[in-house]
């Protein structure tokens, strides 16, 4: 009787002791190096996080925590995780770890890209999708684009003429800055041909700049009041700067609407559009969240849009066979010499492949926008902490071995077969993100980087020095060459 009384308390307590162990287990942080005292596993970034955070998930896991200083860190490093976290699990992520330099004039809390997922995200973020980035809204402003490419085809030329060496992620940049510019305002904000690289873009370099530093203040938010690097000081300067300078450009239109005596939605550029909506429903979007969405834009199109092209000239320059193979595919297509026009664009797969493989081994954002978790959230058997900084790294998921062959190797070709795209569905390739809060600017993006590149290879013909192409990269907001790309282009033969 004792034996059967114990043996069946013996029996409850293991199966007991297992719920609490599971129950426990369910309730852990995903593996991940010990963290030092006080700084934490800070030392584990290194100068190059994404490349030093893809090995860590080698031992790790593709799921792993970080200590970052104060902040709970999550890294991801696989593309079925990631599908859990952009897609499945996407409203329980979708809010954003802001660094404390877009705290800088309330930015954050204007921006569409880190407010919280809420009323005023959503109604920018139909804006965007409905005024800005709709394809009928792309195409009614194709041919202010189409402008600034035949110019920047024309400064290329010059360099040709002169036999001189080009910097083609500079050019790239102006040119995005006026194609962004003519999108938004139907005007360009600089002249490359007075090369008078000022006032917005030195704007937006310097925001990139202070944007991207190691901040002690995200780390360790008891310093945010203290701002001990006064990063969040110099980012107040820039984006006032910013805001008066495009809050000039929006009430000279207004001025202009008046005179008019009516709305100017003949017009067919971004702002009389916003303008339209304010004046029909102006608790939708006011004024001073135009300026703020037009900030959004020259900063999420700029950099990152002239960073893409910088690394796709760069690989197509490293291999021959490839650039010939495109130079074919565009001699067929729209005829040799001939700059693209966006229509040409879908019946040019390979120039499109080209593009999806420059984004699969440098994507310009290596870690997406930091995520951050409203509460404790489980994930994959592991418990993500409330105020959990997420990060994503696309860089590794590109790179990842077991989902593609060679996957060092730049090979275009494997995209004619695999079929694959950026779009957000495909969480091997998501340079762009996915989910809510996938990059509104997409298709603009990628129209861009495309014409930009297509006209770039069938204009000229390109030599670049004899030693070695720099591949080296420099981590940042968004992940640029460490050496600028200079090739010199010559007339096509």
């Amino acid at each position: 009787m004792h034996m059967v009384l114990w043996s069946t308390i013996l029996v409850g307590l293991s199966f007991f002791l297992i719920f609490l162990a599971n129950k426990s287990k369910s309730k852990k942080l995903p593996p991940g190096p010990i963290p030092l005292p006080i700084i934490g596993n800070l030392l584990n970034l290194g100068q190059q996080p994404n490349q030093s955070l893809a090995n860590l998930a080698k031992k790790y896991g593709p799921i792993m925590s970080l200590k970052l200083g104060r902040i709970t860190t999550v890294v991801i490093s696989s593309s079925s995780v990631a599908k859990e976290v952009l897609q499945k699990q996407d409203l329980v992520f979708s809010s954003r770890f802001s660094p404390d330099a877009f705290h800088a004039l309330d930015h954050h809390q204007y921006s569409v890209g880190w407010l919280p997922v809420g009323t005023r995200w959503r109604s920018l973020r139909k804006i965007m999708n409905t005024a800005i980035f709709s394809g009928k809204g792309l195409d009614a402003n194709e041919h202010l684009r189409r402008r600034k490419v035949q110019e920047l085809i024309a400064q290329c030329g010059n360099s040709c003429k002169e036999g001189k060496a080009f910097n083609v992620g500079r050019a790239a940049f102006l040119t995005s800055l006026n194609l962004l510019s003519n999108t938004i305002f139907s005007k360009d904000l600089t002249d490359p041909n007075l090369d008078s690289v000022k006032e917005l873009k030195e704007l937006v370099c310097d925001i990139f700049v202070e944007a991207g530093k190691p901040n002690l203040a995200d780390f360790f938010p008891v310093l945010k009041k203290i701002d001990p690097q006064g990063i969040r000081r110099s980012m107040t300067v820039h984006l006032d700067k910013m805001l008066q300078l495009l809050g000039g450009l929006i009430k000279e239109r207004l001025e202009l609407r008046k005179v008019q005596k009516k709305s100017s939605s003949g017009n067919s550029d971004m702002l009389d559009m916003c303008l339209d909506i304010n004046e029909e429903n102006p608790e939708e979007i006011d004024i001073a969240l135009i300026q703020r969405l037009c900030v959004d834009l020259f900063l999420g199109g700029t950099d990152t849009t002239s960073s893409t092209l910088e690394w796709a000239m760069t690989e197509v320059l490293r291999h021959p066979d490839i650039m010939m193979k495109v130079k074919v595919e565009l001699n067929e297509v729209i005829g040799k010499g001939k700059i693209l026009e966006e229509a040409d664009i879908s019946r040019l797969p390979y120039l499109q492949c080209i593009m999806k493989e420059t984004l699969r081994l440098h994507p310009p954002t290596p870690f997406l926008v930091p995520r951050k978790v409203e509460s404790n959230t489980q994930l994959n058997g592991y418990i993500v902490p409330k105020g959990s900084q997420v990060l994503v790294n696309v860089w590794a998921i590109g790179r990842d071995p077991s989902l593609w062959s060679d996957s060092l190797t730049f090979k275009p070709e494997r995209f004619l077969t695999l079929k694959c795209d950026v779009g957000g569905q495909d969480f091997e390739l998501i340079p762009f993100g996915a989910g809510r809060r996938i990059c509104p600017g997409l298709a603009l993006g990628m129209r861009m980087t495309l014409v930009m590149l297509g006209s770039l290879v069938n204009s000229f013909d390109w030599k670049v020095g004899p030693e070695e192409v720099d591949m080296s990269e420099k981590f940042g907001l968004t992940l640029h060459k460490t050496q600028a790309l200079w090739a010199v282009p010559m007339p096509l033969l």
